[in-house]
């Protein structure tokens, strides 16, 4: 009984030597994190109120929310601004082929194709880039970005737009030409 015990007693330790070099080997190289987006929705519209008075509506086909809080709208953004009295009269409308919705910065960023529409004055924007900071109510572009702005009486080319978010009024930086729309029912001469 005594030999049987010591060649277990070899035999255990050997065993648990064995053993305690089996453990998990340490992962090596860089560490993979997904920065892709945590949620996806189709079909979105979010409403935006202030005291019980709608203030926007966003509406998009495909809106990706990021840990950060930042969302994207990939295949395009339309936000339509209501007018402050709370009849849900539509004073303009701002649409891009790619839409950023900027959480710590509090600020949306549109790309691609961007147009704003002031309805009551029939005032149209076009530009390539644009920029609406939620919290000061701006509408902006940066100061290179190429703007056209067309009214019923007037074209203006200019770099660098500032505008109230309504897009009742407006400032460019660098005005380029300003030109008089032609009266209704004259034609134009093709160049």
């Amino acid at each position: 009984m005594h030999a049987f015990r010591d060649r277990w007693g070899s035999g255990g330790v050997l065993l648990v030597l064995a053993l305690a070099g089996c453990d998990k080997k340490a992962a090596t190289g860089p560490r993979l994190v997904y920065t892709g987006p945590l949620m996806e929705t189709t079909n979105v519209r979010t409403l935006v109120s202030d005291s019980a008075k709608l203030k926007f509506q966003l509406t998009a086909p495909l809106e990706q929310q990021f840990e950060n809080g930042d969302v994207l709208y990939p295949k395009g953004v339309q936000v339509t601004f209501y007018s402050a009295d709370g009849k849900r009269t539509v004073v303009n409308t701002l649409t891009a082929k790619y839409g950023k919705a900027d959480k710590a910065k509090n600020l949306y960023i549109m790309r691609g194709d961007v147009r704003v529409v002031n309805i009551p004055q029939e005032q149209r924007l076009n530009t390539e880039e644009m920029f609406f900071d939620k919290t000061k109510q701006l509408i902006y572009t940066d100061s290179a970005t190429f703007v056209k702005v067309t009214t019923p009486t007037e074209y203006v080319d200019g770099y660098g737009l500032t505008a109230n978010q309504n897009f009742s009024r407006y400032s460019l930086k660098k005005v380029t030409g300003v030109f008089a729309a032609p009266a209704a029912g004259t034609a134009t001469p093709a160049k």
